[in-house]
């Protein structure tokens, strides 16, 4: 929640009201977005 809070500055409140198929989709397009303008493929989420 705090990853989506951070980048789309919506209050907790806000992300609580979504479920949680609708966050993980929000944290997808922002991870996508993010990767595009990086130009990195890498997962933020994946350990090495």
């Amino acid at each position: 929640m705090s990853f989506l809070a951070y980048y789309l500055h919506w209050s907790r409140e806000d992300l609580m009201q979504l479920d949680h198929q609708e966050r993980r989709r929000w944290c997808e397009e922002i991870s996508a977005i993010n990767k595009k303008l990086s130009g990195t493929e890498q997962n933020t989420f994946q350990f090495k």
